[in-house]
């Protein structure tokens, strides 16, 4: 039976049916969940969510959350109850970091993962076995960082052009994966794995010769059949590594797959898709069309979420794709906005409170056309709003140094 209760009435126990509102206003992926955590229960309480619908059939009701008690006996059954139901897990996360901090610490660790990718590959090329003995330790680096402030190294993985895109590609895409893993409430153990999965899911690249790989021009028939066996040549690297995990080796072959089977390279589709599989495509395409290519510039981190969402051919799984528009932001780090004020600023990182309502730095006034005094706004603090997005080559800003991300 569904009952739809004010937000204030919501407790510990319940099952939430819907959440009330646009999906864009809240921080959960997911439509329905037992709400049963700690940290979603605070999250949900300080979202700004008025109203939701809760299943009573499959959680507690509002009149059962305060029962009477009468004795120590029912009051240690009632206590003992609550404590299950609002267990949480023994690591915590660490506390959110500034983006001027955490930038600091992601710079170090951006440079090793460039460094670590470019040695792997490398030894791929030569036919040498991949050694993936330190690569643990790494992809746990990255999935800290991106634990304090998921804005520092995503916005880092973009810096990249078409000499080095296909390292810097796989150590973007590791980071998507953790940050699409971490909103979707996978457990610890399972990102360092999909994070391990985008590292290494374009390392059958390495058997594609170079003048294919880099070419600038359209590719001919012959040489896109070529291209198109990286995701079977990766596996087929990836399968003899001791230590290889099978999230890993799924993701390097299917990353290419289609939701609705018109992909490659076994044309897979529906439950034969793994989860992550279907997180790496939507990664993998992301850093992809915004990333610079010898054969195209890329799109604005804004301009790539609104094109992607326009896409109606069923690539994407829409689940995993609302979660991926959570982790990033309708108007992801680097996107270039005007207010309705007529001012021009930058998106620096997300708010926690509203996805149309990111922290930036306004920079120039349209009306005057001047530049003026930098001035950080956080929109969900602020009575200003996002009038819409703006091409920053056309105004021919350096976006990267008003952020902060150049050195």
């Amino acid at each position: 039976m569904l009952k739809k209760i004010n937000i204030r009435d919501a407790r510990l126990g319940m099952f939430i049916h819907e959440i009330c509102g646009s999906w864009m206003d809240h921080p959960f992926w997911k439509k329905s969940f037992p709400l049963s955590e700690d940290a979603d229960f605070n999250t949900l309480k300080q979202c700004g969510v008025k109203e939701v619908w809760i299943d009573i059939s499959k959680g507690l009701d509002v009149e059962a959350i305060v029962p009477t008690v009468t004795t120590e006996t029912e009051k240690a059954r009632v206590d003992n109850t609550f404590q299950l139901l609002a267990k949480s897990t023994k690591e915590k996360a660490p506390l959110r970091a500034s983006l001027q901090d955490e930038l600091v610490r992601a710079r170090k660790v951006h440079t090793k993962a460039a460094q670590a990718v470019t040695s792997m590959f490398g030894e791929a090329r030569m036919g040498n076995a991949i050694k993936l003995e330190e690569v643990g330790a790494l992809v746990e680096e990255i999935n800290q960082s991106i634990a304090r402030n998921s804005d520092a190294l995503l916005s880092l993985a973009r810096l990249k052009n078409a000499d080095n895109y296909t390292y810097l590609h796989s150590v973007a895409v590791c980071a998507l994966m953790i940050a699409l893993g971490r909103q979707m409430g996978l457990e610890d153990a399972v990102l360092k794995e999909v994070g391990m999965a985008g590292l290494l899911h374009d390392v059958g690249k390495m058997a594609i010769p170079g003048e294919i790989l880099n070419k600038p021009g359209r590719l001919t028939d012959e040489e896109f059949l070529i291209v198109k066996a990286h995701p079977k040549q990766g596996w087929e690297m990836l399968k003899s590594c001791p230590n290889v995990n099978d999230i890993a080796l799924d993701v390097c072959l299917h990353h290419h797959e289609t939701v609705v089977g018109t992909g490659y390279p076994d044309g897979l589709s529906g439950e034969a898709l793994s989860l992550y599989a279907r997180m790496g495509a939507v990664c993998d395409v992301y850093d992809a069309i915004t990333s610079e290519r010898c054969y195209k510039v890329g799109w604005a981190p804004g301009e790539a979420i609104r094109k992607m969402t326009e896409w109606k051919d069923g690539r994407f799984d829409e689940a995993v794709f609302r979660a991926f528009v959570k982790t990033v932001g309708i108007y992801p780090a680097g996107t270039l906005v005007k207010l309705k004020s007529g001012r021009l600023g930058v998106v620096l990182e997300q708010s926690e409170k509203s996805l149309l309502a990111p922290v930036i730095k306004v920079f120039f006034s349209t009306r005057s056309n001047a530049h003026i005094k930098p001035e950080l706004i956080d929109l969900s603090r602020s009575p200003e709003i996002i009038a819409n997005l703006e091409d920053s080559g056309k105004w021919g800003f350096d976006l990267d140094e008003l952020t902060g991300l150049k050195v």
